[in-house]
C-alpha cells in the first residue's frame, strides 16, 4: 500500500507573519517554577532531591524509570516540594517546585572536555545524559532513535516547522546557525551517517542564505527547501518528499533518522557548553493575543505568567481556547496554569468560533486528504458503533493527529477527534489483553 498516495498535502495560512519578523523577547524566570516528571507518557521517576535541597540550574532532578530520560532544574534555589498541577496533557501530574533564589548559579549537565575527539559511544552517552528529547513537540527521547546505527545512513534534520503560527524554530535557526551544524555533525557520528541533509520550508530567503552559506563548511551536509504544505513536517511526508524513500514503521527501515533542527542545536549547546534543556523559545501566538511574539523562558514557567508578560489576551472576557502547540496538532486546555515543558515549543490562544456541524455528506475528502491514507468516516463510524475489531481493522493507530480530517471537511465535524477517541479505544482494549 502506498503510505501517500492520499491528495494529503494543502497549504494552509500559516499566520507566522505574525512572529517570525519579531526580535525575541527574554523572560526572567518566576518566582517558582515546576519541572514536570513527566516524559511522554510516564509519570513513573526516580526523584532525586527532596524539599529543602538547594539546587542549581542544571542540577539533575529526576530520570524518568522505564528508560533513561533525565530531567533538569531550570533555576537556582530550593526545592520546595513535589506538587501536583495541570500538566500539558490536561492531567494532573507531578512537578518539582524550586523556589529562584535569583543568583542562577549552574552546573555542567555533562562534561566532555574534549568535544571534537568524541567516539560514535561518547556522542550516543552524551545524548542520553543529557536527557535530549525531540524538540519540535514530540518529546520523544532521541538516543532511543540511534539503538541500531547500523540501520543508518542518513540524518534527516527537520527544520519546516509546518504548523500555523508557529515560528520558535525558525528563530532558533535563524540565531544560532553554527550550532546547528555543530549539533548535525554530532548527530553524523553518532548514527555513523554518510551524510546528513537540512531541510527548511520555501520562502524564507534569509534563513536558506545562512544555511547555504554554512553548508560550505561541512561537506557532508546538504540544505533544501521542501513546499509549503501541511503536513511536510511529519517526517513520513518529510522522508518521501527529500528522498523519495518510503517505510512501513520506522524511517531507519530506509537508511534514515530523523531530528528536529532544535533538537540539533540543543545537542551542540549541551556536548560543548553542558547544558541541559532548561530553557526554551516558545511561540506565543493567535488571535487571541495581543503581542504574538516569540519568547525565550525558563522550563517550567507557567503560561499564564508568560501571557502577562507579553501584554495578556486581546480581552480577558473574551471566549478563547489555548492550546499546547499548533491549531492543528495541539491539543486544547482548561485553563492556563500548565508550564512550559522542555519539549513545548508553542502556546496558541484562538477566539472561540461558534460553528454548528452538519451531517456528513460522504464527500471522502477526509479520506483523499489523510497523509497516512486511513478512512476517517469508516472510523468514526466504527467508534460510534463502539466497534474495536472495526477499528482495528481501519488501523486507527496509525494516525498521526495531524488535524487535516477536521481543517478539510466541509461539514465542518471534529473528525480528528472522534478518530482520537478510537485511538484511545483500542489502546485501552490492547491494554485488557495483556
Amino acid at each position: 500500500m502506498a503510505i501517500l498516495s492520499g491528495i494529503g498535502k494543502v497549504h494552509l495560512d500559516g499566520q507566522k507573519g505574525l512572529t517570525k519578523d519579531k526580535p525575541v523577547k527574554s523572560m526572567d524566570a518566576p518566582l517558582v517554577v515546576y519541572i514536570p516528571l513527566v516524559s511522554g507518557t510516564s509519570t513513573a521517576f526516580d526523584v532525586h532531591v527532596q524539599p529543602g535541597d538547594h539546587v542549581d540550574i542544571g542540577t539533575k532532578l529526576a530520570t524518568r524509570k522505564d528508560m533513561y530520560v533525565p530531567v533538569y532544574a531550570s533555576v537556582s534555589g530550593t526545592v520546595k516540594a513535589i506538587e501536583k498541577r495541570m500538566h500539558i496533557s490536561g492531567r494532573m501530574q507531578n512537578h518539582v517546585a524550586i523556589e529562584n533564589d535569583g543568583q542562577y548559579t549552574s552546573v555542567k549537565a555533562i562534561d566532555i572536555s574534549n568535544p571534537d575527539d568524541m567516539s560514535q559511544s561518547d556522542v550516543l552517552e552524551a545524548i542520553k545524559e543529557l536527557g535530549l528529547v525531540g524538540l519540535g513537540g514530540s518529546g520523544f527521547p532521541t538516543y532511543i532513535k540511534y539503538s541500531k546505527p547500523e540501520l543508518l545512513e542518513t540524518v534527516l534534520i527537520n527544520g519546516v516547522e509546518c504548523e500555523p503560527f508557529i515560528t520558535a524554530d525558525h528563530m532558533e535557526m535563524l540565531n544560532n546557525v553554527e550550532a546547528l551544524f555543530d549539533g548535525t555533525e554530532f548527530l553524523i557520528k553518532a548514527a555513523g551517517a554518510k551524510n546528513a541533509i537540512i531541510a527548511i520550508k520555501e520562502h524564507k530567503p534569509e534563513l536558506f542564505s545562512l544555511l547555504k552559506g554554512e553548508c560550505e563548511k561541512h561537506a557532508n551536509i546538504t540544505c533544501v527547501e521542501v513546499p509549503d504544505k501541511y503536513p511536510m513536517g511529519w517526517e513520513r511526508t518529510l522522508v518521501k518528499q527529500v528522498l523519495k524513500k518510503e517505510y512501513d514503521q520506522l524511517p531507519s527501515e530506509v537508511g534514515v533518522v530523523v531530528n528536529n533542527s532544535t533538537t540539533a542545536i540543543s545537542l551542540s549547546k549541551g556536548i560543548r557548553e553542558g547544558k541541559a534543556i532548561t530553557e526554551r523559545i516558545v511561540t506565543v501566538s493567535g488571535n487571541g493575543i495581543k503581542d504574538p511574539t516569540n519568547v525565550k523562558v525558563a522550563v517550567g514557567t507557567p503560561a499564564n505568567e508568560i501571557i502577562a508578560f507579553i501584554g495578556g489576551y486581546i480581552d480577558d472576557e473574551v471566549d478563547g481556547v489555548i492550546l499546547n502547540g499548533g491549531p492543528m496538532m495541539g491539543n486544547s486546555l482548561m485553563n492556563d496554569t500548565f508550564v512550559i515543558a522542555p519539549y513545548m515549543n508553542a502556546l496558541t490562544v484562538l477566539v472561540r468560533e461558534d460553528t454548528v456541524p452538519l451531517p456528513c455528506l460522504k464527500c471522502g475528502m477526509c479520506t483523499d486528504h489523510c497523509p497516512a491514507n486511513l478512512q476517517p468516516v469508516k472510523i468514526i463510524q466504527a467508534e460510534k458503533a463502539a466497534n474495536v475489531d472495526m477499528v482495528k481493522k481501519l488501523e486507527a493507530d496509525r494516525c498521526v493527529s495531524c488535524g487535516m480530517c477536521s481543517y478539510i471537511c466541509p461539514s465542518k465535524i471534529e473528525v480528528s477527534d472522534f478518530v482520537a477517541k478510537a485511538k484511545r479505544r483500542l489502546q485501552l482494549a490492547n491494554m485488557k489483553k495483556k
